[in-house]
């Protein structure tokens, strides 16, 4: 099958040439392979970079050169702005990315239109060849599998995902414990992501101790910390401080981010305060502060002189998903600039604050 795939196509000598990369090329790199076929998937067009058979006809940014870009591209694309069922083009996948086997023209259409996604029929070649790239790919598609975390921890170190795995296996004990009913794995991994590795995670960024690391990422300091914080309780070197922020223990330190409704973590801040500066329409402008003054969200509503008409202070509650920006964003879209009246807002963070003890305006 190897030495099939290998002479199928003839190859072309290395040239300076602006083209997709080429799969044979790539595959003969990685020596021996296992074929895993993925069935039909929806892939993002960004990761397909190149052709099985036919790379010279396209630029490397999967462009038809001229000498291909005739009535067969042009239909295809017309056939695709009409939302004409296509059949699925045919991928072969070595590790992150995508190689076309057959579907060239529907791809670079679908990138030409501005499609993020294409649906595939995939095959798969995991390589057997022992280098720290495909050991930590096996070693990471694997971890995904098992837990169902959907790629959102970028390891670069091998063995780590296994120690992740033997967090989640205890943290699913731990759940089953408390709940009295077994859990199984991928629900107890979302419960681990969500309440300690994210929120671990939050405090590294905020804390920038990740400059104490270089050539590493978050995820890889947050195995560092849990691994020398939980399961060695030994002296680290990634700042002072980090032991009143983190419990001596995993579910400890859940429980703290879970139960305390005002926590000793300063970067877990739970709520963001912001001010809002707005253009209302002259005629409306008392109805609109007073349906601003309802929302549960506004803490203030001053109507001003200048050029704005008001400025309103709110105080949102905000979760370990997502940024202060997000729930900002989210509450002024969809709660403030729906109001009738409203032509303009300006949304206003504040950095430093300081704010006298029983003042009021």
């Amino acid at each position: 099958m190897i030495a099939f795939i290998k002479n199928l196509f003839s190859s072309h000598k290395k040239e300076a040439r602006n083209h997709v990369s080429s799969f044979n090329e790539q595959q003969e790199h990685e020596e021996a392979v296992q074929f895993i076929d993925h069935g039909l998937q929806t892939i993002d067009l960004e990761k397909i970079i190149g052709s099985v058979g036919k790379y010279y006809d396209f630029d490397s940014q999967f462009r038809p050169k001229k000498h291909v870009a005739g009535k067969r591209f042009a239909d295809i694309k017309r056939a695709m702005r009409e939302g004409k069922p296509l059949p699925p083009v045919k991928l072969y996948q070595i590790r992150n990315d995508y190689y076309v086997l057959d579907g060239n023209h529907r791809v670079a259409a679908a990138k030409e239109l501005g499609r993020f996604d294409i649906q595939a029929k995939v095959l798969e070649l995991l390589s057997a060849k022992n280098t720290l790239e495909n050991l930590l790919y096996i070693e990471r598609k694997k971890f995904y599998e098992k837990t169902g975390l959907d790629q959102k921890i970028d390891l670069t170190e091998v063995g780590k995902y296994n120690f992740l795995e033997n967090q989640i296996e205890k943290h699913r004990h731990h759940l089953t414990n408390i709940s009295g009913t077994e859990k199984d794995v991928k629900t107890a991994a979302r419960d681990w992501y969500n309440t300690i590795y994210i929120p671990l995670t939050a405090i590294i960024n905020n804390g920038s101790l990740i400059k104490y690391f270089p050539n590493r990422n978050v995820a890889d300091l947050y195995t560092y910390i849990a691994y020398h914080h939980w399961e060695r309780v030994s002296k680290r070197l990634y700042g002072i401080g980090i032991d009143r922020l983190i419990p001596r223990s995993m579910e400890a330190f859940r429980n703290a981010m879970l139960e305390k409704t005002t926590p000793d973590y300063p970067e877990m801040k739970r709520t963001i305060t912001a001010f809002i500066l707005i253009d209302i329409k002259t005629s409306t402008e008392i109805k609109v502060i007073d349906k601003l003054f309802t929302l549960e969200e506004v803490q203030e509503v001053h109507s001003v002189h200048g050029t704005i008409d008001a400025l309103v202070k709110i105080v949102l509650e905000r979760d370990f998903l997502a940024s202060d920006a997000e729930i900002i964003a989210e509450f002024v879209d969809h709660r403030v600039r729906r109001i009738n009246g409203i032509t303009r807002t300006q949304t206003l963070i504040p950095g430093i604050s300081k704010v006298k003890s029983g003042f009021r305006l």
